[in-house]
């Protein structure tokens, strides 16, 4: 899409994906920075309404369907931000294809720019990364990520295909943080 009035100010959805401990928050904090925009972090929401009420038996199924729910409530957060032209950061995990096609969907179906940022750091690297936050507590800890469900992650995540990647930006290791 382009804008031929460059006065109006179309709405950006800024898609940040990249496997477990890729700094997918890290970065989308830094791009809320450039960009004045608004970041959607599942993993606060998921946080904050879901994990209090989660029992032990609660699996997969569990996680997605709330994270569905709260993805109609982003989705109608981001038509909100349209009067005032402010752009989204989806910082969803976004790690199967379909994910990310839902997105680019709704952005084309109201008339959105979209554009992905794909964090590409290698295994080794972002496994460090998890167990540190898991010990150290920061900024961007939310919930503690075992090895399990980081290996999980590893065999979940599917790698966006270069279609995708048209005009979109990826982010290599030194330039992630």
């Amino acid at each position: 899409m382009f804008n031929l009035n460059p006065s109006i100010k179309i709405i950006m959805i800024h898609l940040i994906l990249g496997n477990t401990g890729s700094g997918k928050t890290t970065y989308a904090q830094a791009l809320k920075k450039k960009t004045n925009g608004i970041v959607f972090s599942i993993d606060k929401w998921n946080k904050t309404l879901f994990l209090p009420d989660k029992l032990d038996t609660d699996g997969l199924e569990w996680f997605l369907e709330r994270i569905e729910r709260s993805e109609s409530l982003i989705m109608d957060l981001i038509m909100q931000l349209e009067d005032s032209k402010t752009d989204s950061i989806l910082d969803l995990g976004l790690s199967k294809f379909e994910h990310r096609e839902k997105f680019r969907n709704f952005a084309k179906c109201q008339g959105f720019e979209i554009r992905i940022h794909f964090l590409d750091i290698p295994r080794k690297k972002r496994l460090e990364r998890v167990m540190n936050r898991n010990l150290e507590k920061g900024a961007t800890f939310e919930f503690e990520v075992t090895r399990e469900n980081f290996d999980f992650m590893e065999n979940w995540f599917e790698r966006p295909t270069a279609l995708e990647m048209t005009d979109g930006i990826v982010v290599k290791d030194e330039q992630s943080r």
